[in-house]
């Protein structure tokens, strides 16, 4: 007896109201950007032409997560609360905030604006690398816009639990990012 194909929307949209009908698969891009005084946001695409499934501002300045990276191991954890009513864990509003294992305050997950829109096209070209975007005069007095981009294996464990890990094409030791959602 023939099985039909299971079909799965790609949600590269977000309808006002409904980005919770989307479907990824296990190796997504990740860009992490940020403000060199400002804060850290972390946005995950399906590929680097669509709109973020999740756009996070994290609690750590853009500065201190360089500092972090450079001792070439960053481990983050973003917890929150388990409710009777639980959705997506993508559409958790608010989430605690470890990195390397120190409470860094609280990370919000955020609407895509158009900035970030427009970050995101400046370093769609990009599949895997970090630098610093030229300042725009527009940009204020938070500095240089950093970023870094790479593709991140995701790992789902269960409906409160899911993990991206920075994926090293050519297997060197360099900087290792794990950024893991618990829902506890």
């Amino acid at each position: 007896m023939p099985v039909p194909p299971l079909i799965c929307k790609a949600w590269l949209t977000f309808p006002a109201g409904r980005s919770d009908h989307f479907c990824m698969g296990s190796r997504v891009t990740g860009t992490i950007f940020g403000y060199r005084k400002g804060h850290v946001y972390f946005a995950v695409q399906e590929d680097p032409r669509s709109e973020p499934a999740l756009l996070l501002e994290l609690a750590t300045p853009t500065n201190t997560l360089v500092k972090e990276m450079a001792s070439g191991l960053v481990r983050i954890a973003l917890e929150c609360e388990r409710t009777q009513n639980r959705g997506k864990l993508f559409l958790e509003p608010v989430w605690t905030m470890y990195c390397n294992g120190r409470k860094t305050g609280y990370a919000i997950r955020r609407s895509c604006s158009e900035t970030d829109l427009q970050i995101l096209s400046l370093v769609q070209a990009i599949s895997m690398g970090a630098g610093v975007l030229p300042k725009n005069e527009n940009d204020g007095p938070d500095g240089e816009l950093m970023y870094m981009r790479a593709k991140f294996e995701r790992v789902v464990g269960s409906k409160d639990s899911e993990a991206f890990y920075m994926m090293n094409p050519d297997g060197t030791g360099g900087p290792e990012l794990s950024i893991f959602l618990l829902r506890i």
